[in-house]
């Protein structure tokens, strides 16, 4: 979905991924970009881009640093690098360590390694450190969408919440016609902006040292 809303913004979208079935349906979905099947540790490219984007990616990398070198080198100059990764200090997860489901705010879930492939956790301020690390600056760190609750509780909360007007979240006798369900997306998007190191991603943009 985001390589396709890329190609609305860029002339030239190339998509690098390790899994051939999620090729086939960057494919079939978006067939003006160009998609390579491998590791980005193993992909080499003469072009150079003026943004190359690492969406989650370094929480399952074996040597994160040698990943963002990686990235970094297909940078044109005056090129931006953005990666982002899930952000160990949101809000669900603190939640989830007052219930005593997580003994730590970086504790890998069963889920994180047996079904996301994680490796390790992140914050705000390890990924700052770890991109400085892989000889960049840092010019922009933030967080994307405030998320009070677990991924399958958020599927089940958007598909299955009381949306309706008169109860619930919609306002009795006020516009009728509003989408609450957007409405709550976007709120903790928002929010999410002023609250970083509550959101459920954690972000970057740095550029390569002159």
């Amino acid at each position: 979905m985001l390589t396709e809303l890329f190609t609305k913004r860029f002339k030239t979208v190339v998509g690098v991924d390790a899994s051939s079935k999620h090729l086939e349906e960057a494919r079939k979905r978006v067939p003006s970009a160009t998609f390579y099947e491998t590791l980005l540790e193993e992909f080499e490219c003469d072009q150079r881009f003026g943004s190359v984007f690492m969406l989650d990616i370094l929480e399952h990398v074996v040597d994160p640093v040698a990943a963002l070198r990686k990235a970094a080198s297909f940078l044109a100059p005056g090129g931006r690098l953005i990666v982002h990764v899930p952000n160990s200090d949101a809000t669900n997860r603190r939640i989830a360590v007052l219930m005593g489901t997580l003994s730590t705010l970086d504790e890998l879930s069963p889920f994180d390694i047996e079904i996301a492939g994680h490796r390790r956790s992140y914050t705000r301020r390890s990924l700052h450190r770890q991109v400085e690390l892989a000889d960049l600056r840092v010019i922009k760190t933030g967080g994307v969408f405030y998320k009070m609750l677990s991924t399958p509780q958020m599927d089940w909360f958007l598909q299955n919440g009381l949306w309706d007007s008169g109860h619930g979240w919609g306002r009795t006798g006020m516009e009728k016609d509003k989408d609450w369900r957007a409405e709550f997306c976007r709120a903790c998007y928002e929010y999410g902006k002023e609250h970083p190191d509550e959101c459920n991603i954690v972000y970057a943009v740095a550029e390569r040292l002159q």
